[in-house]
Formats: structure tokens, sequence, C-alpha cells
């Protein structure tokens, strides 16, 4: 029995999701771009070849993304729903340009990020890693979670604060995280969890500023510490816990 002819674009839209994942889409064509925005207007089905006409009938992307819902529904397998979805594209860019433009609350000071991260570890039960991210002229991006432990540790992914400070483009960022004993003190791990962190995210242009820890209304921060009493730790009860 004859093989059947393969399907060359069975999986395709996996490897160009991913692709774009790893990358972005630093140096793409234009055609490349909007066939994967079609994706989700078009579940199934082959998408380039009408990425590749619409970019022919108005120039560019920038070009398709311009021109007025009628237009594009006049191009043979556009519909209502894709060109809504190519217009809302626009719109959603207008506003979080707009919105990135935004004055927002800076942070110059280790006190101003107390004020920012404290509320996330109000009540707490569990130990709870925060990030909070900013950019250039120290203006808040946002906090985000990185991890949440259990009574008494929480481990921090290095991997994932990276991607939470590049996703938000952050030029700077401190870490934050409480403790359960009611000792804000650093532990020796939390400083290994410092440097390791600081170290990963100097490799991709994000400075860390400080390393808070929260206990209660007690903060407690890391670059102080060093900087008045040198890297002062407590010490577990048992000596095994290091091991």
């Amino acid at each position: 029995m004859p093989d059947k002819p393969k399907n060359h674009h069975a999986g395709h839209r996996q490897r160009v999701k991913e692709e774009f994942l790893a990358r972005g889409i630093e140096g793409w064509p234009d055609h490349r771009v909007l066939e994967l925005m079609l994706f989700y207007a078009l579940p199934q089905g082959d998408v380039n070849p009408l990425a590749h006409e619409l970019i022919d009938r108005f120039g560019s992307l920038a070009g398709v993304l311009d021109a007025l819902p009628e237009e594009l529904q006049s191009v043979k397998g556009v519909g209502e729903h894709a060109a809504i979805l190519l217009k809302l594209f626009v719109e959603v860019d207008r506003r979080y340009t707009a919105q990135r433009a935004m004055p927002g609350p800076l942070v110059h000071t280790v006190e101003e990020a107390g004020q920012i991260l404290r509320p996330y570890f109000v009540g707490a039960r569990n130990e709870m890693v925060y990030v909070l991210c900013l950019d250039s002229k120290e203006k808040v991006l946002g906090v985000r979670k990185v991890s949440e432990g259990s009574l008494s540790v929480s481990e921090v992914n290095v991997r994932r604060v990276a991607e939470i400070c590049l996703s938000l483009r952050a030029s700077y960022f401190y870490l934050a995280h409480n403790h359960t004993s009611n000792l804000a003190m650093p532990s020796r791990d939390d400083w290994y969890t410092t440097d390791a962190v600081r170290a990963a995210l100097e490799q991709v242009g994000v400075g860390m500023r400080d390393h808070l820890i929260f206990v209660d209304g007690d903060m407690v921060s890391l670059k102080q510490t060093e900087r008045s009493r040198g890297r002062q730790y407590y010490q577990l009860e048992r000596p095994g816990d290091w091991e």
C-alpha cells in the first residue's frame, strides 16, 4: 500500500508559535507576523497564502492594520471575525503605548519599594516571593509573584524572575519575600539566592536594587544589612539543615 503524502503543514502553526515565544518577531518578514495573527482569527487551514495576499494588497503589515474593516473583508478569506481581530491589535497597541507613557509611581528608595511590596505579604501564612519591576527612570512597571511555598520555604526560580523582568522590559528590580518564622534577619540561603538572582539578571541587562525580607510590620534590606553589619545571617538549630 503506497505511503500517504506527507503533510508539510502539519505542526507548522505550533512551530511558528514556539519560535515567537523563544525569540519574538525580530527579523520576521511582515507576512510571517501577519500569519501568526491570523492563526487566532482562522483556527484551521493554511493562512500563509492569505497573509501574502493581504501584504500584496495593502503594501505592508502597517497597511493591513490601517485598512478599514470593509477593505479587509473584500479580500477572499477575510471575514468579519478576522477583520475585527486585526483592528483589535491596533487598538490594544494604542492603549498599551499610552499606559506605558503615563506617569506612574517612582521608586528611588528602599522605603518606597517597601511601601509598594508590603501589602502583598499581609496575612500570608506561607513564604512567598515577589518581584517589583522598574523602568530606566525607576517608574513602577508592575509587581509579580514568583512563587509560593510551604509554611517555611519558597524556592526562588531564577528563570522565572528573568522571564518576569524581561516581559515587563524592566531595567531594575527588587526581589522580596517573607519569613513565617517571625525573624526578619536573612538566612544563609537568602544571601545565596540574592547572589544567584543578581548575577543571572545582570547577564540580561537588568539590575537588582535590593532583596527585601518582610515579617509582619518589619522589613529588612539585605543591601543595607551588608553595608552596615556585613553578611550576618541566622543559623538553624540543626546543623544538618544546611546540607
